[in-house]
């Protein structure tokens, strides 16, 4: 399960785990125009941990979901 809510400045994905036990925190990433974050709440530390993403690695990131193993360098696609 998960939601989207469009905020002033970006817009806001909460990833539920509705799998099978053990079940994982939510994943909670917020889009910006220039970066992404993702957060997850860690027990251990009880604390929130936090990535960003540049925009670049969001597309090789979306990119990666759908290849097969190996090395991959993404060119710019061409404006015509």
């Amino acid at each position: 399960m998960f939601t989207i809510e469009h905020e002033f400045d970006s817009t806001l994905i909460t990833l539920v785990d509705d799998g099978g036990a053990p079940l994982q925190e939510d994943v909670v990433l917020n889009a910006f125009a220039e970066c992404v974050t993702v957060e997850q709440y860690d027990a251990r530390l009880d604390s929130v941990q936090k990535i960003t993403l540049s925009m670049a690695q969001v597309r090789d990131l979306a990119a990666a979901m759908n290849l097969p193993e190996g090395s991959y360098t993404l060119t710019p696609s061409r404006q015509d």
